[in-house]
């Protein structure tokens, strides 16, 4: 009897060992999942697909923003300019196409350095004389002017009849080039341009 009881205690001690034993060496708990993303979550973004390739780039940042100079009316919040007053019901749809992008502080200061830099080069078409008809130069002439600086048709250089425009990949630089003057503007591409010209040239038509 002693005997039966001493080996039913040793095979119930051998069960509740192997019990103790069952979970497999080396797994963890699983560690707390992070909480999913909200719906509709999207990451973020790189630089716009239409940012426009460089060109007139001063060689060292602008630190100070331009001085300030006589601008064109900037649009109100229905596309009127500012300070007209009230006008025809559909104003800002027949005079969209007269709007310009918006220009900070920062963009300015970069287009006035650029516009030094054409207005140098173009001034070197004016030193070297040859002036047509109404004091206007060749555009081949004020072309490879522009090209000196990297300009060229992909940054919507257009020239004619003495006027010139460019974007410089941050704003537009245009104004004329004859034998009687030499001007600069800078200001923000227009919403709508003048078909066959470039994002730098006010639209004559409209609807």
């Amino acid at each position: 009897m002693l005997i039966r009881r001493s080996v039913t205690a040793v095979a119930l001690l051998v069960l509740t060992l192997t019990a103790c034993g069952t979970q497999p060496s080396g797994v963890r708990a699983a560690a707390p999942q992070s909480p999913p993303a909200p719906s509709g979550a999207t990451p973020s973004s790189g630089p716009s697909s239409d940012t426009r390739p460089e060109c007139a780039r001063p060689a060292e940042a602008p630190t100070a923003p331009p001085s300030p100079s006589a601008t064109r009316p900037t649009a109100g919040a229905d596309g009127r300019p500012e300070g007209s007053g009230d006008g025809a019901p559909h104003y800002a749809e027949n005079h969209a196409y007269r709007i310009q992008a918006s220009l900070s502080p920062e963009e300015q200061a970069w287009g006035a350095a650029s516009a030094r830099l054409v207005r140098a080069e173009l001034e070197r078409v004016r030193k070297a004389g040859g002036a047509g008809a109404y004091g206007a130069y060749p555009d081949e002439r004020v072309v490879a002017a522009l090209a000196r600086l990297g300009c060229g048709e992909e940054h919507g250089v257009y020239v004619g009849n003495g006027f010139y425009s460019l974007h410089t990949g941050t704003v537009c630089v245009s104004g004329r080039v004859t034998r009687e003057e030499l001007t600069t503007e800078v200001h923000g591409a227009y919403a709508e341009p003048q078909p066959g010209t470039g994002p730098c040239v006010e639209n004559r038509g409209g609807h």
